[in-house]
């Protein structure tokens, strides 16, 4: 059994960014496949503005998001810093403020997830 939490920080700017952004799907792709794995799936920094993006439709990688829908969160405090808050809320998924409206990397650790970024 694995606990991870995979937290995606890089925005929508550039080619790299979405090579992150699809690492980090496939990743939480493997995690989810694996019944006995706890997953968490952070949309965290510039990384909250793929919801918008990872949202629509005709996205090439909608479908991978999705599939893993039920694992997604998102930074509360910056969804609002990065203007994507709207979108965010009408998604809705889960936003987190565990700590200064920001979700708490802390608990994550003393949960025992390994915290792995993109």
């Amino acid at each position: 059994m694995a606990n991870a939490a995979i937290v995606v920080l890089a925005g929508t700017e550039g080619h790299e960014s979405l090579g992150r952004v699809v690492n980090a799907l496939q990743a939480a792709t493997e995690f989810a496949e694996n019944d006995e794995d706890e997953l968490e799936l952070l949309f965290d920094g510039a990384g909250t503005t793929w919801i918008p993006e990872l949202e629509d439709e005709s996205h090439d990688y909608h479908a991978l998001y999705r599939s893993l829908r039920d694992e997604v969160s998102v930074c509360d405090y910056c969804s609002g810093a990065f203007g994507v808050e709207d979108a965010v809320d009408d998604a809705g998924v889960s936003m987190l403020d565990d700590h200064d409206g920001h979700p708490s990397i802390r608990d994550l650790v003393d949960e025992d997830y390994e915290v792995i970024t993109f």
